[in-house]
């Protein structure tokens, strides 16, 4: 008699503890499904995107945890089409502030920066550039007949994007410049042709490009 009020109990016991374990299964399931509040929508490429013109298409919103946010994130709302991507990404990769052309990639560069847009000559050699290249900008008149060579115009300046835009004037290009070799660059562009050497003069550490 003893014997069957023990299994009796002991059976009790094991349909709790599975009542328990189905009940803690459940619950952990649906802390599965339900959408993480503590995530953070931002905006990253929706397939590997060349530098050049964004438009919404290009774009998903992705949720992140707080803490694998990067500083300067995108997020859903902010004014995208028309804007200027400084350099390939890759599918998935969130969106930066410093990776369009604006305020705040000017800042890396140092105080009174600005984005200067010039026409190179030869569109070719504008494929090879990639954000951060060093260049010099030669300028050679538009009728070159040897009796004028051409002059270097801006010296160690930075790449900022080189976008798809190619037409029978050549290819843009965005340099980051001072506001004089922006002078000297329009002047000189108004007047002749634009070319380029990439790989400018090795700087010594710790100094400035001449400008």
């Amino acid at each position: 008699m003893r014997a069957f009020h023990f299994r009796r109990l002991l059976g009790r016991r094991h349909r709790l503890i599975a009542t328990a374990v189905a009940a803690l299964a459940m619950a952990c399931a649906v802390i599965g499904l339900r959408p993480n509040a503590a995530s953070v929508t931002v905006l990253a490429a929706a397939r590997d995107l060349p530098s050049g013109t964004l438009d919404a298409a290009d774009l998903k919103t992705v949720a992140l945890r707080p803490d694998t946010v990067p500083d300067g994130a995108l997020k859903p709302g902010t004014p995208i089409n028309g804007r200027i991507l400084a350099g390939p990404i890759r599918r998935g990769e969130p969106l930066t502030d410093v990776r369009l052309l604006g305020p705040s990639l000017l800042a890396a560069h140092g105080a009174g920066t600005v984005a200067t847009p010039v026409r190179v000559a030869d569109p070719e050699t504008a494929r090879l550039l990639s954000p951060g290249d060093l260049v010099d900008v030669l300028a050679a008149p538009s009728t070159w007949d040897g009796s004028a060579p051409a002059r270097i115009v801006a010296e160690d300046v930075t790449v900022l994007a080189s976008p798809d835009d190619k037409s029978d004037q050549g290819a843009l290009v965005v340099l980051a410049t001072t506001s004089d070799q922006a002078i000297q660059l329009a002047s000189a562009q108004a007047g002749g042709r634009l070319s380029i050497t990439i790989g400018a003069r090795e700087r010594q550490p710790g100094s400035r490009p001449e400008r």
